[in-house]
């Protein structure tokens, strides 16, 4: 209805015209008298932001605060009568609203309100205290966490609450290991590598506060606990071993498929044009366009492997995620062994006078590089790069980062290897993993079907 309306109100900045202070202080009074008391407010504290010592202004905001105040008091007690908890709420945003509005005037309320205030913040600490108790009991700290520190904040140091919200929260705490996903067989290390990849960029995903409950153990967890034969290939039984021994409540486990590739080549045989500047006998300078034959070649892999991950609780194996899907890339290298000369900007696909004069080919010839280059490819880019590397550019691995991170082109001799563009394509499957344990941030094991024993979740 109107939650933290009040907040929201005092921080947002009016577009006024160039009005004096006294001039918005004017206009405050007139809305406040005709009912419009946040307005008036608004432009109130508007004028004081721009004369802080206009009376004027403090006296025009004084009288929109006791308005607002009186309004306020009125709805919290009418909303008592029907739901204690979200008049608790609003007694604080009324409270928050008083807080900020201090740099401005003294907010008065009526003699009664500090009484009904404090009997609304008791009543609902108690509540969430209860439910916290309760929460806790039933095996569910992140509830009971949650219901505690909400007492807390209704009441500072109510009862135990802070202790117990604390005691709640280590144990809602959710530790999340990663063993090597299973790769198909002599393929072993793309597995190592993608859950590597996964663990520490959700690591970075799910730093405080973006996860509340879930932290990911670095990688020194889960081998400490591992044997070098589980290094090849880790069964699902082995994951949810490791992940206990690890001190994890969850541990994610997959596989990965045999990677599917397809690769072909593609020329780009023609003149391109060459800008050059002459002068003729008078001393005039002329533009010629030269014709250099070029010969281009584009090499295109694509490659889709299929990933499957699992969340698992390593209380009792059970299973509280798994998504299955294919993953590809697409890499497309480049390559000439013309050199060009030069000013590179003086080459284009087709000279001007072709273009003018035969559109057409123009066009065509622009299609024909596009299907072997790429749509976002140009002809300078190219040359650049056959100037920068040189008589050779044989493939390493530290290119894969620009396939990674979907380069229109990379220029080089040769393909990168199929495993290689198969990490590539993998490296940003960590996404829908992210919105599973996000998703199971605030969920306690109770609530998910997790089988508890003994003192677990207590």
């Amino acid at each position: 209805m109107f939650r933290r309306i009040a907040p929201a109100l005092l921080a947002l900045s009016i577009v006024t015209s160039c009005a004096g202070p006294s001039r918005l202080a004017e206009r405050s009074a007139d809305k406040l008298a005709g009912g419009d008391h946040w307005r008036a407010w608004q432009l109130a504290t508007r004028a004081l932001d721009k004369e802080p010592g206009n009376p004027r202004a403090r006296a025009a905001a004084t009288a929109a605060g006791a308005s607002i105040a009186q309004d306020w008091e009125r709805r919290i007690r009418a909303l008592a009568d029907v739901d204690s908890l979200e008049a608790a709420d609003q007694v604080l945003a009324f409270a928050e609203f008083r807080g900020a509005a201090a740099a401005y005037a003294t907010i008065a309320v009526s003699p009664a309100w500090p009484d009904e205030e404090r009997t609304l913040r008791r009543a609902a600490a108690r509540v969430n205290y209860q439910r916290g108790a309760a929460a806790m009991a039933a095996r569910r700290p992140k509830a009971a966490y949650d219901h505690f520190f909400t007492a807390e904040r209704f009441v500072s140091g109510f009862r135990d609450a802070a202790k117990l919200a604390d005691r709640a929260y280590e144990k809602a705490l959710t530790r999340v290991a990663f063993v090597p996903l299973a790769g198909s067989p002599g393929n072993s290390g793309l597995g190592r590598e993608v859950a590597t990849t996964w663990r520490d960029e959700l690591a970075r995903q799910m730093a405080p506060p973006q996860a509340r409950f879930t932290r990911i153990l670095g990688g020194e967890a889960i081998e400490q606990v591992m044997n070098v034969s589980q290094l090849g290939r880790v069964s699902r039984d082995d994951a949810v071993r490791l992940g206990r021994k690890a001190g994890a409540q969850r541990v994610v486990w997959g596989t990965i498929g045999s990677v599917r590739s397809e690769s072909r080549l593609q020329l780009f045989t023609d003149v391109v044009a060459r800008r050059v500047v002459v002068k003729d006998s008078d001393g005039h300078e002329k533009v010629r366009w030269i014709d250099v034959p070029i010969e281009i070649v584009a090499r295109i892999r694509d490659v889709t492997v299929t990933v499957e991950h699992e969340v698992i609780s390593t209380r009792d194996g059970s299973s509280l995620a798994h998504q299955r899907g294919d993953r590809s890339t697409s890499a497309r290298v480049v390559w000439t062994s013309y050199a060009p000369e030069g000013d590179l900007g003086a080459y284009a696909l087709v000279s001007e006078t072709v273009r003018s004069a035969q559109p057409d080919r123009a066009r065509q010839v622009e299609a024909r590089w596009k299907s072997v280059c790429g749509e976002q490819t140009t002809l300078r880019q190219v040359l650049e790069a056959r100037r920068s590397s040189g008589r050779s550019a044989r493939y390493d691995r530290g290119t894969l980062p620009r396939f990674i991170a979907g380069a229109a082109f990379v220029f080089l001799e040769d393909l990168p290897p199929a495993e290689d563009l198969a990490y590539a394509a993998l490296a940003g499957g960590w996404r829908p993993l992210h919105q599973d344990l996000m998703r199971l941030d605030a969920m306690d094991d109770v609530d998910l079907g997790v089988a508890m024993t003994g003192d677990e979740g207590r």
